[in-house]
């Protein structure tokens, strides 16, 4: 085993990395876990640290590139672990999450796939790209997992982790529960008017940590109490039609086949 044996969880986002990080990752035993909250500090943690096996996590999205760059031009052979969603599913979770914070227009305004003027651009839901960036980066192979088999196979799922970082879990202090519940089509509609009314701008998050709890946090909580205030809005006030149509989200998954694909067959050929 070399000096530092270290694992990188690096997400994606909106694929339960948060239940990974506070419900299991800290109950692997024989491995010491770095915390996405001391990430900024990783490599003068590992440099400062002795011999021994390590996990790294700190979910990413459209960051994923350049953070698994910069990480792997220290640490060349850390082993990647990286868990994907199908592309509908990942991106209207994405788009409810953006909803919760502040973004009230529509979908065609996050994602849009005609002129790609969107929030989010389509090569941000290119899963593939990101596999083979690793690749470049890496000596190891990577252990890539997918969301769907968490929740139909929750303890196969999690043992593959354990497996793979050489590690061992007991089940009867790991807990199945989500960490986070979901808002409500509802709660979600609620706040977009709100904030179509009364912030029209996304409130701004900040890296400083005084000027994120002074300036962003406020607008978080307020979005949080609107959200649950919306719970005593009769439902007949409320548009009966979906964040996302299940057409679009149809279209999203055809227009990402041959990407999803690739990435399947990927996963498959590690085994």
């Amino acid at each position: 085993m070399p000096e530092k044996d270290i694992y990188f969880h690096v997400g994606l986002g909106k694929v339960a990395s948060t239940y990974l990080q506070h419900e299991f990752f800290p109950k692997l035993q024989s491995i010491a876990y770095i915390p996405t909250n001391r990430y900024r500090k990783v490599q003068q943690i590992l440099s400062d640290s002795g011999p021994g096996k390590y996990l790294v996590s700190r979910e990413f999205d459209r960051q994923l590139e350049k953070e698994v760059t910069r990480f792997c031009a220290t640490y060349p052979d850390a082993k990647i672990i990286v868990i994907f969603r199908k592309h509908s599913s990942w991106i209207a979770s994405q788009y409810r999450r953006y909803a919760k914070n502040g973004f009230h227009w529509g979908f065609e305004k996050f994602m849009d796939f005609e002129n790609d003027q969107g929030h989010w651009k389509q090569k941000d839901l290119l899963f593939y790209p990101k596999l083979e960036l690793i690749e470049r980066c890496s000596t190891q192979k990577p252990l890539v997992l997918f969301h769907d088999d968490l929740k139909k196979e929750s303890w196969a799922f999690l043992q593959q982790i354990a497996d793979f970082t050489g590690t061992s879990f007991d089940q009867q202090e790991v807990s199945l529960d989500k960490v986070h519940t979901s808002y409500s089509e509802k709660q979600l509609k609620v706040v977009q008017a709100f904030c179509r009314r009364f912030k029209k701008q996304l409130p701004r998050a900040y890296h400083n940590k005084v000027l994120h709890w002074l300036l962003y946090r406020p607008w978080w909580a307020l979005f949080h109490l609107v959200m649950y205030a919306a719970i005593l809005i009769p439902d007949q006030w409320i548009s009966q039609a979906p964040l996302i149509s299940k057409e679009k989200l149809d279209e999203i998954d055809q227009r990402y086949a041959s990407d999803w694909k690739r990435v399947r067959e990927y996963a498959a050929k590690l085994k």
